[in-house]
């Protein structure tokens, strides 16, 4: 099975339909948490719910245009990094993460991210990979930066209210280019 170590009792390898009641766990301990940042389509409630979130990421993998990788640690599912689309052939993507609360602060998504982005930019040949983010999550906004990333700017009041909020939010889109990954971040990893 493939996985990849992040760091000591962290692993990352791929997140599929066969998982859903452990990706429902994972969504219960973290769904408030996430609940303003990521699409209302990702956050399942119920099992059945969740496997669907799964099988769309294997359908978008076996088309070639995206896919989700999970992070465990300690053998506990506890968030993960995504290809949310990509189009290998004109070089774009744009990834994305998630991560319960209790996994804060260890830099696992910055970690995982790295991994997954030196994966499409060496191996895939990807030119362009945008990370796009609510602009008042500022965790998000933190990663980008940490990734190298650029801001490319901002799309004023482009998501629609969530559920819970009246207003609609600017989104921020950040993006690194394959030369600009390979200076910041030589073949290291």
């Amino acid at each position: 099975m493939f996985a990849v170590d992040l760091q000591p009792g962290a692993v990352l390898r791929p997140l599929e339909p066969w998982r859903a009641e452990e990706f429902l766990t994972n969504l219960d301990r973290c769904r408030d948490y996430i609940a303003p940042w990521v699409g209302p389509s990702f956050v399942a409630t119920d099992l059945a719910s969740a496997r669907a979130v799964l099988q769309r990421y294997a359908d978008s993998q076996a088309r070639d245009t995206g896919l989700i990788l999970g992070i465990w640690l300690a053998d506990r599912l506890v968030g993960g990094v995504m290809v949310v689309a990509m189009d290998a052939a004109a070089g774009t993507c744009e990834v994305g993460c998630w991560l319960e609360p209790s996994a804060t602060g260890r830099g696992l998504i910055t970690q995982a991210a790295t991994r997954l982005i030196d994966w499409l930019v060496r191996a895939r040949g990807i030119h362009r990979v945008e990370w796009q983010t609510l602009a008042a999550n500022e965790p998000s906004i933190k990663v980008a930066q940490r990734l190298g990333m650029t801001r490319d700017g901002v799309l004023r009041e482009a998501i629609p209210p969530r559920p819970g909020r009246s207003e609609r939010a600017d989104l921020e889109i950040w993006s690194v280019l394959a030369p600009e990954w390979r200076l910041h971040l030589p073949d290291t990893i």
